[in-house]
């Protein structure tokens, strides 16, 4: 599997509990990792990304991607941490328990495999990684 250095480097900072979010001189926050601000062109400096964020919003997933059918039914939930906002698997919560303003923490799933697994999609074998995933659970 090709490495995205940006959002591999950032998912390794999640799994390391070093999370981080860019921000510019006008503190816009921004993910994922990016050379400039999206929205003033500014340079970008790292800023530590708060330890709980809450769900500002979520839906049951019934019918998944290749990637995740072997999950489904699953709840993927955007969650506000201030600054910015991230996108992922809300696990560890039924889901008719999961509401907005949930306080939740951040991880990250997958990214290891063992020699011979699958990768998920049935086409893949040998000591390919499974694709990792922002995951959050309930505080």
């Amino acid at each position: 599997m090709a490495r995205d250095a940006g959002y591999d480097d950032f998912l390794d900072a999640l799994a390391d509990g070093t999370g981080y979010y860019l921000a510019c001189e006008n503190d816009h926050g921004s993910l994922p990792p990016r050379r400039v601000c999206p929205r003033c062109g500014g340079d970008l400096r790292e800023e530590p990304l708060p330890e709980t964020g809450d769900v500002a919003s979520y839906t049951e997933v019934h019918v998944a991607t290749p990637s995740f059918v072997d999950d489904a039914p699953y709840v993927t939930a955007v969650v506000d941490f201030g600054p910015v906002n991230l996108t992922g698997i809300l696990r560890g919560v039924d889901a008719d328990d999961v509401e907005t303003g949930m306080t939740v923490t951040v991880g990250v799933d997958g990214g290891a495999s063992a020699e011979g697994e699958a990768g998920g999609d049935g086409g893949e074998t040998g000591d390919a990684e499974t694709e990792r995933s922002v995951v959050f659970e309930p505080r």
